[in-house]
């Protein structure tokens, strides 16, 4: 249990009850069929056969109907979003497409509440990040910010100041995290695509868990990114999609060609390669443990597939020390807690930190102050060294195969903020050991969504390269969704017309 007083909690609900710019409790009449994706709803504007209002204002209504159902959006936008509609001459990819910002990234003109209680009151954002606005050179429509855990620490969205992101698969799992409002919206039918970050899993987790594709760019590839060269630099940006093409068109439009480049362009990939692929294959995480039998099923049939299509699939080896590796990781990622809870305690009193952070972030900036002197640096020199390591693994294979999560989507609670400290970390380490390895080595990769659970709970399937081969893992994602279409499969939760 937490230390929250009763006042503190009430005032949060009054805040959040109060959050939004247009009211999201009364469900409208339902809204058209929503476009099968965003590009097939590009093609529609363009072609005059709806409006961007129409395209709005439809997914506004959808917006309005599913919040009280999935809980996925934090600020709606609903009024700026209309206004922009009625007057948009935007030409770009997608001009005219409603979209979603998540909650951790600035937009201009709304608030950037990071799924924290200590963001509540947060001004407006005077500008938007580079991507962002690159985002919006493409001509979306952004109609609200999408909801995250706190900071993006957790792979579950279960903030305690907005409450449980709820999974449209099944409204007792969670969406994952920390894209999960994103998910939330793009696997229900809300809108076509969404804007999403991943700094462990958090664009890939979110889409195994919601049956979406997900691709996490490499380090630097994308705009505003293009100077992050460190291991400590773990955070990368794209999109949640229910299509490969979707995810491909905004990449091309958004990835990084000027000086400076780390990697050659890609530009748009729209179809799969007949080169054939040597897959590696891991289905225990990096700390040895083994997945449960439905995912183990899932990466089994996974294998069965890519094996009838003609690429060569063998067992790989994690190269690296995945005991030493997790420990470190948990000691980067807890430096950012660490920090959280110096602002809060320097801005209102410690007294305030319990009424304002999480108990997860607080414990994790706990554990980190009680490191010794130098452990912090030492753990960042060894995730340096991991970089080259990690290229060194595709000299034999072109990819490497595993699981996204040792787990189907868990039920909400499970790895909620306010589980105690200790038990929440073990059953972290076990949930999470696949995906935060290519964040702190730069790799590229992507969740795929191949597999459903008896009870029709997405199980991702997750399919990760070396730095730069974004075009390798989009062509072998183009021949999977021709073989096993996801897209046709809706929640039980859909909103989509």
């Amino acid at each position: 249990m937490n230390s929250f007083s009763r006042r503190s909690l009430l005032a949060v609900s009054a805040a959040a009850a109060g959050m939004a710019n247009a009211p999201l409790a009364l469900a409208k009449p339902a809204a058209a069929p929503l476009a099968t994706d965003a590009t097939a709803m590009a093609a529609l504007i363009r072609r005059k056969a709806i409006s961007p209002l129409e395209a709005v204002t439809d997914a506004i209504n959808r917006a309005e109907a599913a919040q009280p159902q999935l809980n996925f959006i934090v600020t709606s936008l609903f009024d700026q979003a209309i206004d922009q509609a009625k007057t948009s001459t935007a030409k770009g990819p997608f001009a005219g497409v409603p979209f979603l910002i998540k909650d951790l990234h600035d937009f201009k003109g709304a608030p950037t509440r990071n799924g924290s209680r200590a963001f509540l009151n947060a001004p407006v954002a005077a500008a938007s990040e580079p991507l962002i606005e690159a985002y919006s050179n493409t001509g979306l429509i952004v109609i609200g910010k999408s909801a995250t855990p706190e900071q993006g620490y957790l792979p579950t969205t279960e903030p305690i100041a907005f409450g449980a992101t709820r999974n449209p698969w099944n409204l007792g799992h969670s969406t994952g995290g920390s894209s999960g409002g994103a998910a939330a919206a793009v696997a229900a039918g809300i809108v076509p695509f969404a804007h999403a970050s991943d700094g462990g899993g958090s664009i890939r987790i979110p889409s195994a868990n919601c049956g979406l594709f997900g691709l996490k760019p490499s380090r630097g590839r994308m705009i505003g990114s293009q100077t992050q060269t460190h291991a400590y630099d773990i955070g990368v940006q794209h999109v949640l999609t229910r299509s490969v093409r979707d995810s491909a068109a905004m990449f091309a439009a958004t990835e990084y060609r000027g000086p400076g480049a780390q990697y050659p362009a890609v530009g748009m990939v729209s179809g799969p390669s007949r080169k054939r692929l040597r897959i590696g294959v891991l289905s225990k995480t990096a700390t040895g443990l083994s997945p449960d039998p439905e995912v183990q099923a899932g990466l089994d049939a996974t294998i069965a597939l890519l094996q009838s299509m003609g690429h060569q699939v063998e067992t790989t080896q994690w190269p690296v020390d995945g005991a030493q590796f997790g420990q470190d990781f948990m000691a980067l990622w807890a430096t950012d807690a660490a920090s959280q809870v110096q602002t809060v305690a320097k801005t209102f009193g410690m007294k305030a930190v319990p009424d304002m952070l999480e108990p997860f972030t607080i414990g994790m900036a706990q554990m980190v102050a009680a490191l010794p002197k130098g452990a912090v640096e030492a753990a960042i020199g060894r995730l340096e060294a991991s970089a080259p390591i990690y290229d060194a693994w595709f000299k034999t294979q072109d990819l490497v195969l595993s699981p996204v999560l040792a787990k189907p989507a868990v039920e909400l609670g499970y790895v909620s903020p306010s589980v105690p400290f200790e038990v929440l970390s073990e059953r972290l380490t076990h949930y999470v050991g696949y995906t935060p390895f290519m964040n702190v080595t730069g790799g590229a990769a992507m969740s795929v969504p191949l597999h459903w659970t008896p009870d029709g709970i997405p199980v991702g399937m997750h399919f990760a390269g070396r730095a730069g081969s974004e075009k390798t893992l989009f062509q072998l994602a183009y021949e999977l969704e021709a073989a096993q279409a996801w897209a046709a499969r809706k929640p039980p939760i859909w909103f989509g017309g």
